[in-house]
């Protein structure tokens, strides 16, 4: 296939002044809500807990690039791992709908970390960025978005090494040939799968991060010698595509390249759970506010969304009968609780102690989720449900949601982003945070990347 040399050749060659002015502006934003979202992750417990294992297994001394939000300094891989990893924990990352990944949280750690360490100017890593989002969205659209979920895997794992890889590249200054041979490594150490929805565990934090290392290491083995297959998507025996969906399509990987950015199309999510979950918080905070719904009133909802909408956040167990913190974020049943019953959801719905509370237990065993053909045939264009609460006096309230809050048609203000990352980021220094949003919004300028380091 020629569609994955084309796009070869297009990093190799791309420029910041290729793009509108506006697809830089965007690559600030989404590098500005992902270390936000990363920023406000570093405090979480487990989180914690895999960094000190790391560091103390990581015992060269090595101070190649910063622990985003901390005084240390490590080794470039341990820190494009952990820092895609913390990106993910709070589960407000970045989302390409038309391809279900999440970008932001592969590509940007990877990016500035070698950046870093390279000594890049600010337009180096927005090219770097830019390349990243373009590769890895494409890839995850040419898997086939339903299918590939379908089939069990997980797109921000699969095709994230391959937007890595091509971040990295462009920052190393890598010619065509290069930049294929990288993406061929990222192909054949694609992986990650749902499988942990089946019992609430913890390693989807896991899967940017192995990406995005696997990504760097790709590079690496290139200026090493090796070679990566310029078939690792359609090969006759190993192929990605034929192996991993049903209904992939080769020429989405190169379809309009250069003229269409899809950067563009990304949402930033503002609740901190499955995006798949957020049609129903949007509909169930619409409706409370409308009609003063009070909970108790309530006798049943019913929620019709997408097939993989129900089957990621609505017919498992875990999401049927959250008990965990995972399983909570999977649950459209729960978080549409939430909102009925206090009008928002924050982190601190996701507590393991908040989850058990009676009322919020109550209230969602009477939400019942189901798919409908037309929102599944909107997917994945379209992230959608309708609502319908039935109260217990007879009257049904009804509300329909095509696109969530946080997407391309109804994006967050600059404002709202920087309340977003104020907001994740609380227990920092409100002057040194200030001062990163600003460096961060102004990367073009910069003769080198503003420090992360907080002491």
């Amino acid at each position: 296939m020629n569609e994955l040399k084309h796009l070869a050749d297009f990093i190799s060659s791309f420029h910041s002044t290729d793009a509108p002015e506006e697809v830089v502006l965007c690559a600030k934003y989404c590098t500005l809500d992902t270390i936000g979202t990363a920023l406000g992750g570093i405090s979480n417990p487990l989180f914690r807990n895999i960094k000190k294992t790391y560091l103390d297994f990581d015992r060269n001394g090595a101070s190649d690039t910063a622990l985003w939000g901390t005084p240390q300094k490590t080794a470039l891989r341990t820190g494009v791992f952990l820092n895609a990893m913390s990106g993910h924990i709070l589960e407000l990352d970045d989302v390409h709908i038309t391809s279900k990944t999440h970008i932001g949280t592969v590509v940007i750690p990877a990016a500035w970390c070698l950046a870093e360490y390279l000594g890049k100017n600010g337009k180096d890593f927005l090219e770097a960025v830019i390349c990243g989002y373009e590769t890895m969205a494409r890839i995850g659209m040419g898997f086939g978005v339903s299918s590939h979920r379908n089939k069990g895997w997980h797109v921000t794992g699969t095709a994230g090494t391959f937007g890595a890889a091509a971040a990295c590249g462009k920052l190393l200054g890598f010619d065509s040939q290069q930049i294929l041979d990288a993406l061929g490594l990222a192909g054949t150490q694609s992986c990650s799968t749902w499988a942990f929805l089946s019992d609430g565990s913890t390693n989807k934090i896991l899967h940017p991060a192995r990406a995005a290392l696997s990504g760097l290491e790709s590079c690496f083995l290139v200026l090493g010698g090796m070679r990566g297959s310029s078939r690792i998507l359609d090969a006759d025996d190993g192929g990605l595509f034929p192996m991993m969906s049903d209904a992939y399509d080769y020429s989405l990987v190169d379809k309009a390249l250069g003229s269409v950015f899809e950067i563009l199309h990304v949402d930033k999510k503002p609740y901190p759970c499955c995006r798949s979950t957020h049609c129903a918080i949007d509909a169930a905070i619409l409706l409370k506010n409308k009609y003063s719904v009070h909970p108790q009133e309530i006798d049943h909802v019913e929620i019709e969304t997408y097939l993989v909408g129900l089957k990621q956040c609505g017919a498992s167990h875990g999401s049927i009968h959250p008990k965990l913190p995972t399983d909570a974020k999977f649950s459209t049943p729960y978080v549409t609780a939430c909102a009925l019953l206090h009008g928002q959801i924050g982190l601190e719905d996701f507590a393991p102690d908040v989850i058990y509370q009676d009322d919020r237990q109550k209230l969602l065993a009477k939400v019942q989720v189901t798919e409908h053909p037309d929102f599944t045939s909107r997917y994945p264009k379209h992230w959608g449900c309708r609502m319908n609460i039935y109260m217990k006096n007879g009257a049904v309230l009804t509300q329909e949601i095509r696109d969530a809050s946080g997407s391309v048609s109804l994006p967050l203000s600059k404002k709202q982003l920087a309340d977003k990352v104020i907001s994740c980021c609380s227990s920092f220094d409100p002057k040194q945070l200030s001062l990163m949003i600003t460096a961060i919004l102004e990367l073009s300028e910069k003769n080198k990347l503003p420090s992360l380091l907080f002491s």
